[in-house]
Parts: C-alpha cells; structure tokens; sequence
C-alpha cells in the first residue's frame, strides 16, 4: 500500500471522476436515489392512481393485497405495550428480517429510508464547506436509543416512538401533506450539519440500531479485495458514513479484507469513489476473496 495524499487542492473523489467518468464515479449513489424513489413510487401510486401495488407505509404495509411487510422494530414495540399483534404483523416483520438478514440489515438505511437522503445532504454540505468532522456522541448510543424505544411501550402501553420516528413522517409530509412532523426532519438535517457529523443515522437512529443487529448474519459484505493498490488518497474515509469500519481492512499487515462490522450500510460509496478499485462486493463466505494471502519469503 503507498501513502501518497492527494493534494488539498484537488477536489473530492477528483481522480475517480477523472479515470471512470461522473456517473461511473457516482453510480452506487444514483442506483441508491433510484432505489428510494422507486419504494416511495410504490406507495404513491396508490393514492394518486388508484393502483395500489404496496398499502400502507414502511411501518407496515402489505404488497399486492397479498404479502404482509412489517418494520421488526415496530412488531417488538406492539408486543412491549402488552399487545398481541395481528399474525400478519408477526408474519411480515419475519419476512422484513429475513429479507434484511440476508441482503445486509443497514441496506435499509442507505438504500431504503428517505431520511438517508436528508443525512447525506447534511454530509454533502459538511464537504462543500470543509466543516470540520465531529464525532461528540459515543457510537453505542443508538442501542440505548433501542433500548428506550422498546422500554417506552412497557410503561406507557402504546408505541411511543412512532410518533417521532422520522420515517413514517417523511411518508405522511410526502403523500398526504400532514407537515406537523417536518421540523423532526430539520432537526435533524441542523444536528448532523453543524453538531456532529451523521449523528442521527450513524448515533442515534434506533431503527438503524435494529437493522444493524438484523445485519450480522448476513453473507453479502463489501470487501477491499484490492487493498494492495490503495493510494492513501482517503476519499473512502471522506463519503463513508461509518468511516470506523474501513480502519480493520485498510490498516498496514492487515489479514482480513472483508468489512464485516455490522455497522456497514452497505452504500457503495467507497467502491464509487476509489480510483484504483480497491473495494468491491462480495460473500462473505468466500475466504478466497476475504483473505489477504501473505507473501511467501524464502530463505537462501
């Protein structure tokens, strides 16, 4: 691995954009906005065209009057209030886990949840105006956050949480025009600008916490199959919403190249944005792509 900075003049993920072009350089970003705006298109179009392909939201929601889908995170908190829920509930927040068990449990995060795009602005804007990185609240506090949501509902019987959740209120702003939770949303768009950076998403988010968890299990990972060639030109570390699980692959005599800290979201970002294609997907179980093979010295 060399250790040639780049220089500071030189713009973000400028030598990626140079070799594989803007939309090569950003392709993982786009597909993900894409993703996004298809899931909430589903949704749409029940309201706007009468064709009801996916009812309900991401709390819960049932596809083509068939399948039921349910958010993990809210089934536990209807049993915590003392709540036997539907078995369509139970059922779909079994299908939702396995799903997310298999795909990756933060995939949700960066691939799905529309407050991604509300957090990656505020990290876009933290770039554009060279805002210093600020890491101020401790990584396992999203887990407290989990443990509280799950609490809640034990005390007061009702699921506390989903009246703040800022999922369900992008949802309701979006289709329904009900704006009395948007200032959730501002919130926190001025807390990971300008308080620390990805704090919601990355510190505080319990569902992100949830997910996480689900996410362990699962075979697909993003590997730095070519750490050989890395350049130390740190612009992985500059997009990479959970910057601290790219240190264990990267670092010099690293053995392991598989990113296999939960924590990962999975975005892409770092695979967009590194010139010599250190990173890539990969299974997990394949050790052939996880390893790194030592060199062999020979003695005279």
């Amino acid at each position: 691995m060399t250790h040639s900075s780049k220089p500071k003049t030189e713009r973000f993920a400028e030598e990626a954009i140079n070799q594989l072009g803007w939309f090569g350089a950003h392709k993982f970003l786009l597909l993900r906005r894409l993703t996004q705006v298809a899931v909430f298109s589903l949704f749409a179009i029940g309201p706007a065209l009468g064709l009801w392909l996916l009812k309900g939201n991401l709390s819960s929601s049932i596809l083509l009057d068939t399948v039921p889908l349910s958010d993990p995170l809210v089934t536990l908190q209807v049993l915590a209030s003392g709540h036997l829920p539907e078995a369509s509930l139970l059922i779909g927040a079994l299908v939702i886990a396995l799903t997310y068990a298999i795909v990756g449990g933060r995939v949700f995060c960066s691939w799905v949840c529309p407050v991604n795009i509300i957090t990656d602005t505020a990290s876009w804007i933290r770039r554009k105006f060279k805002l210093p990185r600020i890491n101020a609240l401790p990584k396992n506090l999203r887990y407290y956050m989990l443990a509280l949501v799950l609490l809640l509902p034990m005390v007061t019987g009702v699921t506390v949480w989903e009246w703040m959740n800022p999922v369900p209120i992008v949802y309701r702003a979006a289709l329904f025009g009900a704006g009395s939770g948007l200032w959730v949303l501002a919130m926190i768009l001025l807390l990971d600008t300008f308080v620390a950076e990805r704090a919601w998403c990355s510190h505080l988010c319990p569902t992100g916490a949830m997910f996480s968890l689900i996410g362990k299990v699962s075979p697909i990972k993003v590997s730095a199959t070519n750490a050989k060639d890395c350049n130390n030109c740190m612009d992985c570390f500059t997009v990479c919403p959970e910057r601290q699980v790219l240190k264990p692959v990267l670092r010099k005599g690293a053995t392991e190249l598989t990113i296999n800290d939960s924590d990962c979201t999975l975005c892409g970002r770092c695979i967009d944005v590194c010139a010599p294609r250190v990173f890539e997907y990969k299974n997990r179980f394949n050790t052939q792509n996880s390893k790194r093979i030592p060199l062999k010295v020979e003695s005279n």
